[in-house]
């Protein structure tokens, strides 16, 4: 166990270096949920959506989310960048914990996404947003769990991929679904019944009303649960697979 943190931590160290390196990086992936936060959510502002609830206690979670799904998706890319280098076959010799390849890569992209959403809940505060402390909170560690998830995945897919051209269109084939289906602009709720009830293959679903109930102060709710029994399965699974696959690559 001992191992397996010093040896995550060494590779977390190496690709942090190299995303604060690059402010673009950093900055930069925030851009489309910031402009859907101020071009869309005003848009909102005074319909029904869900109660009791402002437009911005619907959209924000969403857009939380949002965040996560599309940047965890596409982290494969720099896996098939590495292998077009040679660092995936140099990595065969090294005696580093194969999880911890796949652990430090991920954690360093959910601190980079858990930043980018700090900056997309205080920007849509300054824009009207009241939410408890502890429901922003809880929106986080969804966002964290979200990461973890699909970047494990996407590591996952890249050691597939022989090139870019090839990664990119399956991960828009699944990520766009993903964002249409589970919620992330509109509660499914104002869907018609069958497309609600498809709906509920996705994960993200589980995932989205859970925060949306977090940013109203209901914590202890269906939704809750069957938003954190979804997270934690679906990084479970993700994370092995993951693993799996960088043991793979390096065998």
């Amino acid at each position: 166990m001992k191992n397996l943190v010093s040896d995550t931590l060494i590779v977390f160290g190496r690709y942090a270096r190299q995303t604060l390196s690059s402010r673009f990086q950093i900055l930069f992936g925030i851009l489309m949920p910031l402009l859907y936060l101020v071009f869309f959510g005003p848009l909102l502002t005074g319909l029904p959506l869900a109660g009791s609830a402002s437009s911005w206690q619907v959209l924000v979670p969403g857009l939380l989310l949002q965040l996560g799904l599309f940047g965890a998706a596409f982290c494969g890319f720099g896996i098939i960048l590495e292998k077009n280098h040679g660092v995936v076959e140099r990595m065969r010799v090294t005696p580093v914990s194969r999880l911890a390849l796949l652990l430090g890569r991920v954690l360093r992209d959910t601190l980079l996404f858990l930043f980018q959403a700090v900056l997309l809940v205080l920007a849509a505060v300054a824009m009207g947003l009241r939410a408890p402390l502890a429901g922003i909170l809880i929106g986080f560690a969804f966002v964290a769990l979200l990461t973890v998830s699909l970047a494990s995945l996407s590591y996952a897919l890249a050691f597939r991929a022989r090139t870019p051209q090839e990664f990119g269109p399956v991960v828009n084939a699944v990520t766009m679904p993903s964002m249409l289906l589970s919620g992330l602009i509109l509660p499914m709720t104002l869907a018609p019944g069958w497309l609600d009830a498809v709906s509920h293959v996705m994960p993200v679903r589980y995932l989205v009303d859970a925060v949306r109930d977090a940013y109203l102060g209901h914590y202890a709710t269906a939704h809750m649960l069957y938003g954190v029994l979804a997270a934690v399965a679906f990084a479970g699974l993700a994370v092995t697979v993951g693993t799996r696959s960088f043991r793979r690559a390096a065998a």
